[in-house]
């Protein structure tokens, strides 16, 4: 199992634009379709990862927390399905139901979107403003799989009470780590 950490993407940074498939409703959607005017979490995940299994209730959790007060989670795979069939599109439609995300999966077949947020790692998580600026991006929590601290996502949760309390996030931003995205070669 692979420790890859995220790369961080600069704070600041607008949230780059994408249109991706849905794999649990088929349907197209776009970044303007789905964030939201409060705070939008954008997190790279895929179905295999044993970090991603790891924190896959707190992330389902945590989801069904913060939705209520309006904030729009998004959960993107960008894995090469033709050397990792466990990913793909399909299987996220049976993964996503089987966990019960309450948000879009989608699919990024052509791995432009992960390339645009520098994301490295599943899981990697970037939180954006009102405003589409990114504030917080790196770790969910301290929780690992096999170090027995509790799976809480206390980072991701207090990045999201700053926003949502217009403070600014004065906390350490430390990345996130997991598994290297699975690139397409050649």
């Amino acid at each position: 199992m692979s420790r890859i950490p995220s790369n961080m993407l600069p704070l600041g940074t607008t949230a780059p634009d994408f249109k991706l498939l849905d794999t649990v409703s088929g349907q197209m959607l776009s970044l303007n379709e789905l964030k939201s005017d409060k705070a939008t979490v954008i997190m790279f995940i895929c179905n295999h990862c044993p970090f991603v299994k790891h924190v896959d209730e707190g992330i389902v959790a945590l989801a069904k927390d913060y939705q209520v007060k309006g904030v729009s989670f998004i959960a993107i795979s960008s894995n090469d399905v033709e050397n990792y069939p466990q990913d793909s599109p399909d299987l996220m439609k049976v993964e996503a139901e089987k966990v019960g995300y309450t948000f879009p999966y989608l699919f990024d077949e052509t791995q432009e979107v992960a390339k645009a947020y520098q994301a490295a790692c599943t899981p990697d998580f970037y939180v954006f403003d009102a405003e589409l600026k990114c504030v917080y991006r790196g770790q969910f929590d301290d929780s690992r799989p096999g170090n027995g601290l509790p799976v809480t996502g206390k980072e991701l949760r207090s990045a999201l009470d700053c926003v949502l309390n217009n403070e600014k996030i004065d906390f350490e931003q430390r990345p996130s780590v997991g598994c290297n995205i699975k690139w397409k070669v050649g």
